[in-house]
């Protein structure tokens, strides 16, 4: 409603003089203010905020009259009359200065357009020079308590009890009566007034008096505390002629404010609290509407220790009051006590550093024009300071003084010069949903023309349109306009235009029409005028309509304009789009109803009725104007069209001459109403919130007049009441509600802390923070689904809800309902006959979202809350198991610390294992590396001590599941490379120095435990075949592939069928099956210097960077290899392979470490997975390697079929990120000793040299004889399908000839040299340089320790002859712990 921005401001007196000033009274337009000091009477102006003119007391007068209390304005601003402390009244007579007397002028540049050219400009903008004459005083013979001016009289109460009636002019003795107080009869309401005083008067006179138009009355406070309202009976005020009412029950009365708007009196009491009553219309008595009072809840400190209220102050619009007490401080309240602002706590009472300031206390305040400041005369808190006038800033809603529909769907703000508007994105206009709008809190803030501002401040009523796109302000004459599109204003070019009009009854937007109700100075009549956004700002392009009298308010609804008339009559008009003609449709007259006309706050047209558009004979009228809003003072009264009639149908009707229904008495819909919203848009989907009738209502939050459907058009029950009215409290202010988005917009006043100079130079304006304005939004369905659930409309509540579960946050909305209801029910003190929980649950279940609304609600709450929550819900266990069938792992997951907390361990762990293999078996890493962490926590709990904490110096500690973690594999160091580091390190794991002796037996449980579950996992995909997702288990889990293959080697990773497995490789790794080119089986390139050159230089230009990489890295620093040696023998010694289409991998250089980081970070998706066959980058470089290889040998030519051949073979290699896979699990089954899967990749990968090393194996004693039978009887089963079905293996099997022609050949019994066993060197590194390419796969990690070697699995396992293994195995402990720490981010991963 009303916020503080920026710094107060302080004005100086430019007259030097001892005395503080410490009263201010505004004239009746609040352009000046009278300024009182002891012996000086000063007037300042308002814009700019100067000293006019100042009338200083001489000695003599001041020793006769007493110093200056009080003064009054009267109402022209012709006098000004002073009281003085000796009981007189001095009465001044306010003179202009003349012709061209004015104090300030605007200097303006030369040839500036608006120097005389407006009329009336120095009236306008300059500061008049004013004079100060004194009058004939008046002497009342007592000390004068309260001064109130009234048209032509002056009341004045003094302090023996009487109360004086002045005329303002003649001062004679005709001009002048007094009347006793005891003389006026007081009762509690004007029904018993008949029988005589009843109240005791005796020595009480009136300590404040304030004077109510719309009551026509008065508020007083009597020097006896109590509250009283004075009525005069008849159209003078005499002693005969005066009627009184009192409160009853309060006796501390201090000081009162009428607000005239709403009829309410505000009393300050002694107790700090401030009580609002209004006059009971039928008995006339004195009844409390609300309470103003701090609370104990967000002032803590303070609430009862502000002292008596000292002054309140309602706002010039009526719409906000402020208060300040004796120990000083602001507080701002909304008219029905909604609390705004407080300055007597956080950053307004504390510095930075927690000391406490102290208050500044207020001695008199005043509003200027428009409520954009507060003048206020200030007590310093050191006598260091000098007092002054400091001046606080506003800015306000937009609602307060013009509320129009379309002001009510966007939050528009205005301050002296700017307009603040929620930040709308013309993209979006037509969007449905604003909620893209709600991410920041920054507002949009458009700085107002100072040209129109210059000559027509203030600023008196603004409008932006339904879209947020333009904005209108009208100030005191004409009016402009911006629009955001273009960013300018548009201002009258015809400047007399301008001043010829006021705007009366506001500003709305239609369309692109600007649609005005003003003043025309020139025909001395009201119109109604429509300006185009698009043409020029004149009267030329104007829809102008005449009207009869003058409009108070104005409002749009679709295609029709409402106004509200000084004769309380509301007139309705229809927009013809076609030729923007106005035309006027039907007159009601209110005056029955409405007691004063400045008593409307608002009037809306509206669709909401009574009945749902269900029983409308027509549906389509459910859109039409239905019903009148009209808010009277705070009470909403509903005026509906009268169907009650013979009805006419539509098409009977000729067009022209269709006649509005007339409309029904009235009806009061609901009381203290602030602001209304509705809106003229329909949703089907959304007609609950669409339909509905939103109002602020102050302190009591907000109420919704819901309409209720019967559900599925079925017939409504007769019981059941057409719409409902449901409150609910929200913690901010509203200043806008999204309909369909089910949110409330508002803003809230925030402070910035300035810790200047402190101490006693600071400046008095310092000792204030800097207030911002935020904007804020809230969601109010939870309130209303609760509202409907409390009252057994779960039907209606469920249907709400399903058309609001589209909406982002509505599982926020669930959250909140169940946090809400747990938080109340299960802290309350007394049991709760009717528990409202169990409902709330069994709804939620309706959703999908059930099992995660419990969940996220029970982590947000404290445990002492969960056995009430799940008494209601159900039990975790169910919970955990129903999350568990639906394949909601993560919800699973959070269920399980729940059960954690509530259940024994024992328990826990079981649903665990469950998640850990269900996560497990769907590949879903994260959560299984969180469920290993968590079955440590609990086998760790269950000794009931602290978990251990590892150590640096204990590798261990990760346990089994951080193997290649840290580690880069490469097959470059043969067996005899090992050392005695292994042992070293053997000991170092057995004999580890961290937990105690118990904890260890347990975390040792704990990780056998995990490790079978691993263990068995992996052979599952084992026997299943499913190679790859075994390798990102392996590698996301850190799972001991190689150790666990050598255990099962004869087991479970032996292969039953070659065939399928063979098959399954190619659809898991999305490989093509081999095709041969049409020409014919054999190749001219098989075994000819074309193939040996082209693989070299393909080897050479794409040089295979992982395997360099990882090779320089892990091997030990004296056995690097320069760079360029170590390309060009893995170039040698690879000629004799078959790598003409080796890994395109990304083209770094391998020459230094950080072109390795940079590869590291490359995405997996920069390796297309999907297209098996993508020659674009291969085939380039293939085409650039033929001119070296020309160059080289230039007998060597290629024939057409050649080519083919090759892009042939191209297309027969899968994706290179499947290569790097299963180059990588060759590695690890060939160390692992698995022939049999070697045999079934090598196939797979067409590399003769695989099958030749295997196959050599086979004829080593080690290996069982059922191997060798397997992978005989496996390859032999495979050619057997490749002739039938698979004829691209032909080629390749043709090549690999001798080597099944040997292995069918041998003889069991023949012994081969161990030295054969060892895998050659030249094809360990292909293995590795293709494998490593998966370094180039990062991963999340979840930590880095040093790595845990192989050789704790492996010892006891191994064969006689030994595999070769990655050299980072067999490096001393040192080196392993400082690769861990430095080379942690080179990792083998595979994704």
């Amino acid at each position: 409603m009303y916020f503080l921005t920026g710094w107060p401001r302080r004005l100086l007196c430019p007259l030097r003089s001892e005395e503080e000033p410490f009263h201010i009274q505004p004239s009746s337009q609040r352009f000046y203010f009278a300024v009182l000091s002891e012996t000086q009477l000063s007037v300042w102006f308002s814009r700019p905020s100067v000293l006019i003119v100042s009338y200083i007391e001489s000695a003599k007068a001041a020793a006769q009259f007493g110093f200056y209390q009080k003064a009054e304005w009267k109402p022209d601003d012709s006098m000004i009359a002073v009281a003085t402390a000796k009981g007189y009244i001095l009465l001044f007579d306010v003179l202009g200065g003349g012709d061209d007397k004015y104090l300030y002028e605007p200097v303006y540049p030369r040839g500036s357009t608006r120097v005389k050219v407006t009329p009336g400009y120095k009236e306008e903008q300059c500061a008049p020079a004013l004079s100060l004459e004194m009058k004939k005083p008046v002497d009342l013979e007592a000390p004068i308590t309260s001064l109130q001016s009234l048209q032509e009289d002056l009341l004045v109460c003094t302090a023996d009890g009487y109360l004086h009636v002045l005329h303002w002019d003649g001062l004679g003795s005709n001009g002048r009566k007094a009347i006793c107080l005891t003389t006026i009869p007081f009762s509690l309401d004007l029904q018993s007034a008949r029988g005589g005083p009843s109240l005791d008067l005796e020595g009480v006179y009136i300590r404040c008096m304030e004077y109510c138009v719309t009551l026509d009355g008065f508020a007083v406070v009597l020097s006896d505390g109590r509250l009283g309202f004075i009525t005069p009976l008849s159209n003078t005020i005499t002693a005969d002629q005066l009627q009184g009412v009192w409160a009853a029950d309060v006796t501390d009365g201090t000081c009162v404010a009428v607000n005239n708007k709403y009829r309410l009196m505000a009393f300050g009491c002694a107790s700090g609290s401030v009580l609002v009553y209004m006059i009971d219309t039928t008995t006339g008595s004195m009844q409390l509407s609300h309470k103003l009072e701090l609370t104990p809840k967000h002032y803590p400190d303070i609430y009862n220790k502000t002292g008596p209220v000292k002054l309140i102050c309602w706002s010039p619009d009526y719409s906000v009051a402020m208060v300040t007490w004796e120990c000083g401080g602001l507080s701002l309240w909304s008219v029905f006590g909604a609390h705004l602002i407080c300055t007597l706590g956080e950053d307004f009472a504390y510095r930075s550093d927690g000391t406490k300031k102290d208050p500044i206390k207020i001695s008199s305040m005043s509003w200027g024009a428009e409520g954009y400041h507060l003048w206020e005369m200030v007590t310093p808190p050191h006598s260091s300071l000098q007092a002054g006038i400091l001046q606080f800033h506003f800015i306000k809603s937009a609602l307060t003084v013009n509320p129009c529909t379309s002001n009510q769907e966007q939050v528009l703000l205005h301050g002296e010069d700017r307009l603040y508007l929620t930040c709308g994105d013309p993209t979006q206009v037509n969007s449905t949903s604003d909620t893209t709008l709600l991410g920041h809190k920054h507002w949009h803030v458009v700085q107002i023309h100072s040209t129109y501002l210059e000559s027509n401040w203030p600023i008196r009523f603004a409008a932006i349109d339904t879209a947020g796109q333009c904005m209108a302000v009208a100030g005191r004459r004409g009016f402009a306009h911006y629009s955001l599109f273009t960013r300018k204003w548009k201002l009258f070019g015809n400047i007399t235009q301008e001043q010829n009009m006021t705007v009366t009854g506001g500003l709305a937007w239609w369309n692109d029409f600007v649609v005005v109700a003003c003043y025309n100075f020139i025909d001395q009549q009201e119109q109604l005028r429509l300006y185009q956004r698009s043409t020029n700002l004149d009267n030329a392009f104007a829809s102008v309509t005449k009207l009869h009298s003058d409009t108070l308010l104005l409002n749009v609804f679709r295609d029709m304009v409402i106004l509200f008339r000084a004769d309380c009559s509301i007139c309705l008009y229809s927009i013809e789009r076609r030729n923007d003609s106005v035309e006027l449709l039907q007159e009601v007259s209110m005056s029955r109803y409405i007691p004063h006309p400045a008593l409307v706050v608002s009037v809306t047209l509206t669709s909401v009725r009574t009945e749902t558009g269900i029983t409308l004979k027509a549906p389509q009228q459910a859109c039409m104007a239905e019903s009148i809003m009209l808010n009277l003072a705070g009470q909403l009264i509903m005026l509906q069209r009268d169907r009650s009639g013979p009805q006419v149908r539509e098409k009977e009707t000729p067009a022209n001459n269709k006649k509005l229904l007339p409309f029904c008495p009235p009806v009061v819909l609901a009381q203290c109403v602030e602001n209304v919203w509705t809106t003229c848009r329909s949703n089907r989907k959304k007609r609950h919130l669409l339909e509905a009738l939103w109002l602020s209502c102050g302190e009591a939050g907000m109420k919704v007049w819901l309409p209720l459907f019967p559900r599925d058009h079925r017939k409504p029950h007769s019981f059941l009441s057409r719409r409902i009215m449901l409150p609910f409290h929200i913690n901010i202010y509203p200043l806008a509600v999204l309909f369909e988005d089910a949110l409330v917009l508002g803003a809230t006043n925030e402070t910035v802390l300035y810790d200047g100079l402190q101490g006693s130079s600071e400046p008095l304006e310092a000792v204030f923070p800097y207030c911002t304005v935020e904007r804020t939004s809230q969601i109010y369905l939870h309130h209303i689904l609760r509202q409907l659930l409390v009252r057994n409309l779960g039907e209606q509540a469920l249907m709400l809800a399903q058309s609001c579960a589209s909406l982002p946050y509505f599982p926020h909305v669930m959250e909140l309902m169940v946090h809400v209801v747990l938080e109340e029910e299960a802290t309350s003190r007394e049991p709760i006959p009717d528990p409202l929980l169990p409902t709330v649950a069994k709804f939620i279940t309706e959703f999908p979202l059930f099992l995660q609304t419990i969940v996220h609600c029970a982590r947000k709450t404290e445990y002492a809350l969960w056995n009430y929550l799940f008494a209601a819900v159900g039990n975790p266990k169910d919970l955990f198991e129903e999350c568990l069938m639906a394949q909601d792992l993560d919800t699973a997951a959070s269920y399980l610390i729940i059960l954690q907390n509530m259940e024994v361990p024992a328990v826990s762990r079981q649903h665990a294992t469950l998640l850990f293999n269900t996560a497990l078996e769907q590949g879903k890493w994260d959560l299984c590396r969180h469920m290993i962490r968590f079955l440590k926590a609990i086998g760790s709990g269950e000794m009931e001590t602290p978990p251990p904490t590892p150590t640096t110096q204990e590798p261990s500690s990760t346990g089994g599941f951080e193997f290649f973690r840290n580690r880069s594999i490469s097959l470059s160091q043969s067996a005899d490379s090992i050392t005695t580091g292994k042992f070293n390190l053997q000991k170092t794991f057995s004999m580890p120095s961290g937990p105690p002796v118990k904890g260890r037996d347990v975390e040792c449980a704990e990780n056998m435990y995990i490790d079978m579950m691993l263990w068995r996992h992996a052979r599952h995909l084992l026997e299943q075949v499913r190679l790859r997702d075994l390798g990102c288990f392996s590698a996301q889990l850190g799972f001991e592939l190689i150790g666990w293959l050598c255990r099962e080697r004869n087991r479970v990773a032996r292969v039953d069928d070659f065939v399928s497995a063979l098959k399954r490789l190619h659809k898991d790794f999305l490989w093509p099956f081999p095709v041969i080119p049409v020409g014919s089986l054999s190749s001219p390139l098989k075994n000819g210097r074309c193939r040996t050159v082209l693989s070299t230089r393909l080897l050479k230009s794409q040089s295979a960077d992982s395997l360099l990489n990882s090779d320089m890295d892990t091997a030990p620093p004296q056995a690097t290899p320069s760079n360029h040696t170590w390309i060009d023998g893995l170039g040698q010694r690879a000629k004799d392979m078959d790598t003409a289409s080796s890994a395109h991998s990304n083209q770094h250089s391998p020459q230094t470490h950080d072109a390795f980081l940079s590869l590291l970070t490359n995405k997996v998706e920069e390796y297309s997975v999907g297209s098996a066959t993508d020659l674009t980058e291969t085939s380039s470089v293939v085409d650039g390697d033929w001119t070296m290889v020309d160059e080289n040998s230039s007998t060597l030519s290629l024939s057409q079929a050649e080519l083919e051949h090759i892009s042939m073979e191209l297309a027969n290699k899968g994706p290179h990120k499947s290569q790097v896979q299963l180059r990588y699990l060759l590695h690890v089954f060939m160390e692992a000793g698995c022939l049999e899967w070697c045999v079934v990749i090598g196939l797979i990968l067409r590399d003769a040299n695989v099958i030749k090393q295997v196959i050599g194996f086979l004829d080593s004693p080690e290996v069982p004889q059922e191997t060798v039978q397997s992978v005989r009887s496996g390859l032999l089963a495979v050619e057997t399908w490749a002739s039938i079905d698979c004829l691209g293996y032909k080629p390749f099997l043709n090549l690999i000839q001798p080597q099944l022609q040997r292995l069918m050949d041998s003889a069991a019994g023949e012994q081969v040299q161990p030295e054969a066993f060892q895998p050659s060197s030249q094809s360990s590194k292909l293995g590795g340089s293709e494998g490593l390419g998966g370094a180039a796969l990062p991963r999340p990690e979840d930590s880095r320790g040093a790595a845990a070697p192989l050789g704790l699995a492996l010892p006891s396992l191994e064969p006689a002859g030994g595999f070769s293994r990655p050299p980072s195995e067999d490096c001393p402990p040192e080196q392993t712990e400082e690769q861990g720490e430095e080379e942690g981010a080179y990792d083998c991963t595979l994704s």
